[in-house]
């Protein structure tokens, strides 16, 4: 006696279609997001750390004494141009023997030899503050400093600040332009892949509207899926992340300097909140859509 075997039918959610596909689709467009908004963090922090670095040489007359070279510093430190780095002012002295040990070393000349004596001076190396590093502001400064008694002459070099401040203005012009334009596609991109996805949904929800279900109760279980797809999606993204900045971080010397861990981590759950944003409005907007069709148009 042949049994007849018999077929089990799971019973299909409502708001349920095929989310794997869905998922790795909108983790696909967070990732490359992601990816960017990395590059932005390393690039600001690159930015930060050249406008660090921007400094003037203030040389001071021969023969100053050390309490006179005190006083110029303390009177430089209090200076709001000066950069400051955890309430320090960032001044450095360098004697003459210093630097003349350095261009002996950088040119594997010693001028000594045949001068008979050190021609340099005692210098103080003042990092500028960023709201401060214009020609035109480090002009005044240095005016200002020349005053000082004891100081000999103050020098900067004006084509590299320039070219600093140009090349770091449009950088961020381009990055910014490329940051709105990827956001609209990866926006369309996931609002496409939802319409899509919903597309096969569209008799289930006619059905349901059809026997008196409200849209709001037929809304509910779509966006809670979305919701919960979309954060999925943003975690994928971010693990993805994760790993790839683990490997960037093996392969290129000195990368780990430009990354803040804070930052990184607030990219991380931003990609989590926007994977599940851009999926509620993008399955509410086609479920509008669906309910307002007509039923020739679902066809």
């Amino acid at each position: 006696m042949n049994k007849q075997e018999k077929k089990v039918r799971r019973k299909k959610k409502v708001g349920s279609y095929q989310y794997g596909s869905v998922i790795f689709s909108v983790a696909l467009a967070l990732f490359v997001v992601g990816l960017f908004g990395m590059l932005l963090l390393h690039t600001n922090r690159l930015t930060s750390v050249i406008q660090e670095n921007i400094e003037i040489q203030v040389y001071l007359n021969k023969n100053t004494s050390e309490n006179q070279r005190n006083r110029i510093q303390r009177e430089i430190s209090t200076s709001p141009y000066v950069l400051k780095k955890e309430e320090k002012p960032q001044i450095v002295f360098i004697s003459k023997e210093e630097a003349a040990k350095q261009f002996v070393k950088d040119t594997g000349e010693d001028f000594s030899e045949f001068l008979g004596d050190n021609p340099l001076r005692d210098a103080l190396v003042v990092n500028i503050a960023p709201e401060f590093q214009t020609n035109a502001k480090l002009d005044s400064i240095g005016n200002k400093i020349e005053a000082i008694s004891g100081v000999f002459e103050v020098t900067f070099v004006e084509s590299l600040v320039d070219s600093i401040n140009k090349n770091l203005r449009n950088i961020g012009l381009i990055l910014m332009g490329f940051a709105i334009i990827l956001l609209i596609v990866v926006v369309m991109l996931i609002n496409n892949t939802i319409k899509l996805a919903l597309f096969s949904q569209r008799f289930l929800i006619r059905s349901m509207q059809l026997v008196g279900a409200t849209s709001g109760f037929i809304k509910k279980p779509f966006l809670k899926r979305a919701l919960f797809h979309g954060a999925i999606a943003g975690v994928i993204s971010a693990l993805l992340l994760y790993g790839l900045l683990q490997f960037a971080n093996t392969k290129i010397e000195r990368l780990v300097e430009l990354q803040q861990e804070v930052f990184i981590m607030a990219l991380y759950g931003l990609l989590i909140i926007l994977g599940s944003f851009i999926a509620f409005i993008s399955t509410y907007r086609a479920m509008n859509k669906y309910l307002k069709m007509s039923l020739d148009e679902l066809y």
